[in-house]
């Protein structure tokens, strides 16, 4: 059985897409590998390309917030993406770099069994939930897959640009808090 950091080395040598050519640094993800709750967005940036860490540029700082804001650290959940290499351009990612990322994600979350996914942005909603999600409709709505309860919320990029989004961006954050709170209380 592999464990994160099997497949972190694993991660570091693709080149199943052309992405791998543009890249500084993998962004694998971080966080506890025992997360209860994890947060998925859709690739990296480029202060994210030259640290090797998810979410630390603007987005990423706002995306703390939040969840600190709820009560958790980020060393106590964990934050990956789709795709593991930086889109040129900081660009969304193509449907094939996706589908070529898109395993290594599969194994993270069955390694590290998160009971909460959270969907950050529509591309990461349309990989994770349902090709069909629409961001703006169904957002803060949760689905269970597997045992997972997922739910979708604005990327915090979005909510940078447009200040309407604010809002419902913290409203979804506090659900996440009680859905965990809900699932605590249920195990023993």
């Amino acid at each position: 059985m592999y464990t994160l950091e099997d497949l972190k080395e694993i991660v570091s040598r693709c080149n199943l897409c052309p992405l791998h050519r543009g890249r500084t640094k993998v962004v694998f993800g971080q966080g506890n590998p025992e997360a209860d709750l994890m947060f998925i967005g859709e690739g990296p940036g480029q202060v994210e390309d030259e640290t090797g860490l998810a979410f630390v540029g603007p987005a990423g700082q706002l995306l703390t917030k939040a969840i600190e804001g709820i009560g958790f650290t980020r060393d106590e959940v964990y934050i990956a993406n789709i795709v593991k290499c930086r889109p040129p351009n900081n660009r969304n990612p193509l449907k094939e770099e996706m589908t070529s990322c898109i395993p290594y994600l599969r194994w993270q979350v069955k390694l590290i069994k998160p009971k909460i996914i959270v969907c950050l942005g529509a591309i990461s909603a349309t990989n994770i939930i349902d090709s069909n999600f629409k961001i703006t409709q169904q957002r803060g709505t949760w689905q269970q897959k597997k045992g997972i309860w997922i739910m979708a919320t604005y990327h915090p990029s979005a909510v940078l640009r447009d200040v309407l989004k604010k809002r419902p961006f913290w409203e979804d954050f506090k659900e996440i808090r009680k859905k965990y709170d809900e699932l605590k209380q249920e195990t023993p």
